[in-house]
């Protein structure tokens, strides 16, 4: 985007404004000074500036996301806010759906601050940087939870890994890949190992535990739990832990 060409091709157009969407380019100054430039960012910013916001938001189990309209700058997603739009994150939807919904939200949100631009420059409000967290890329590493938190903590990184990278678990001698759970609030013994599945798909957390809905064994596809349960048949008291080599 900023060779000289590029740059050329893009001032003889003359846009009326830049439009920047999951792009992996920084837009040097030449364009960024030029012209009126804004992204649209998958976050409530200044929370979770980075590469994986969506995931980000839904692996610390916040409660709502959004999306944000903010003008280019030469910092990482730092521009002043022109628009915020929010919604609820719902308990059984993963990153890959929430990402959906962001973008039908993020389309309409864009037009509106293109159609005042246009007419009526909006001025944007600064971010307050004493509330900025960071959304890191995702890394294989992380494909894997320990059952030593709260159910809600537990699901909300599951889904938040789905669909990349993963999350994986150890079960009786086998990697097992949780795709969707649901937490609940069940009453749950100090005596109880956490990881424990108490219930027929139903494993102990620190607070509460979490219900497998679906589920995907080595070299098969995503599956309900029943269908797995009907091929493997875990125990009562099969222990569920992370795998040893990643972060949980």
């Amino acid at each position: 985007m900023n060779t000289p060409e590029v740059i050329q091709r893009i001032h003889n157009l003359k846009p009326d404004i830049i439009l920047v969407i999951a792009f992996g380019q920084k837009l040097g100054p030449e364009l960024l000074t030029a012209q009126t430039a804004i992204n649209l960012h998958a976050s409530l910013l200044p929370r979770w500036r980075g590469a994986a916001p969506i995931n980000r938001a839904m692996m610390a189990g916040d409660r709502e996301a959004g999306v944000s309209i903010i003008s280019l700058a030469s910092r990482m997603d730092a521009g002043d806010v022109h628009a915020l739009r929010s919604t609820p994150v719902h308990p059984e939807e993963t990153a890959g759906e929430l990402h959906d919904r962001l973008a039908e939200i993020g389309v309409e949100a864009v037009a509106e601050v293109i159609d005042a631009c246009l007419v009526n420059p909006i001025i944007p409000s600064p971010q307050d940087e004493s509330l900025v967290t960071a959304a890191n890329k995702l890394s294989k590493k992380e494909a894997t939870v320990a059952f030593d938190r709260s159910a809600h903590e537990v699901r909300s990184r599951i889904h938040g890994l789905i669909p990349w990278p993963g999350c994986d678990v150890t079960v009786s001698g086998m990697t097992l890949r949780l795709k969707r759970v649901r937490s609940e609030d069940l009453d749950s013994s100090e005596s109880i190992v956490r990881g424990t599945m108490i219930d027929d798909g139903v494993i102990a957390c620190s607070e509460g535990a979490v219900r497998l809905l679906e589920v995907q064994p080595p070299g098969k596809g995503a599956m309900t739990w029943d269908a797995f349960q009907r091929g493997r048949k875990l125990p009562i008291g099969a222990i569920f832990g992370p795998i040893a080599d990643r972060e949980s």
